[in-house]
This record gives C-alpha cells, sequence and structure tokens, in this order.
C-alpha cells in the first residue's frame, strides 16, 4: 500500500496552494484533527479527492499534484507538513483501510508507489514513526 499517497491526499489540508519549491505553508495551522474526526468535514475532502464532489480550490490544486508529491516522497513538504502527512496516512491506514484503498487504487493503479512506500506502510501499522 502506499503510504504516502493519502497524507498527500489529504495535503491539500496542509499545504493549500502549491509553489514552485516548496509548498506554501499557508494550511500549517489548520487543525487536522479536527477535519479527520469531523465526518462531514472529512467527507467532503475525501469525495473532492476522488473526484465524486465539490471541491475547493486548494482541493482542485491538490487533486492536480498528488502524482508529483507520490514521485518525488513530499519533497516540497516542510517538517510541520511532514508530520501532519504522517498523521492522515496513520489515521487512514487505521480507521479507514477502505478509503486507504480507493485513493490507492485512484492514484497508483499500476502499484508503482504501492511497492515503494511498503517498509513505510508497515512501520506505520506497528505504531513507529515513518521517516521522509
Amino acid at each position: 500500500m502506499v503510504c504516502k499517497l493519502f497524507a498527500v491526499v489529504l495535503m491539500g489540508i496542509l499545504a493549500g496552494v502549491w509553489a514552485a519549491d516548496k509548498y506554501t505553508d499557508k494550511y500549517d495551522n489548520i487543525d487536522i484533527d479536527e477535519i479527520l474526526t469531523n465526518e462531514r468535514l472529512y467527507k467532503k475532502y475525501f469525495d473532492c479527492i476522488q473526484g465524486i464532489g465539490k471541491c475547493t480550490p486548494d482541493g482542485i490544486e491538490l487533486k492536480e499534484k498528488i502524482p508529483e508529491a507520490l514521485k518525488t516522497e513530499c519533497a516540497k513538504c516542510n517538517e510541520k507538513q511532514k508530520a501532519g502527512v504522517e498523521k492522515v496516512m496513520r489515521y487512514l491506514i487505521t480507521k479507514k483501510p477502505e478509503d486507504f484503498k480507493i485513493l490507492e487504487d485512484k492514484f497508483d493503479p499500476e502499484g508503482v508507489y504501492r511497492k515503494k512506500y511498503e517498509a513505510q506502510r508497515k512501520l506505520v501499522e506497528e505504531g513507529k514513526p515513518v521517516e521522509y
């Protein structure tokens, strides 16, 4: 499974609009826990990313940048964003595995990233920190 995939999926919460060499820090102070634990908010972001719901401007930008972020292993993320990414990833893997699978299938249908990030997924499942 692609651990970072889902972290990146909700990167819009963390990164918002993307810059040339680094993702913007405009959304670094958003309460990720509130979004993840509020089913209504969570569903809005999830539906946007899937392409079945309305998107905010940052959601549209996010959907367009997910492939880049997967390819570069979130190279444009700052440390706060990486911590948020790990939180989102852990949540999806442990609390929403069906959603994790849906997004994995959407953004990694050939399994290219699935293999690449397998070790990180195992760390999450074991409750260990993920190295970026």
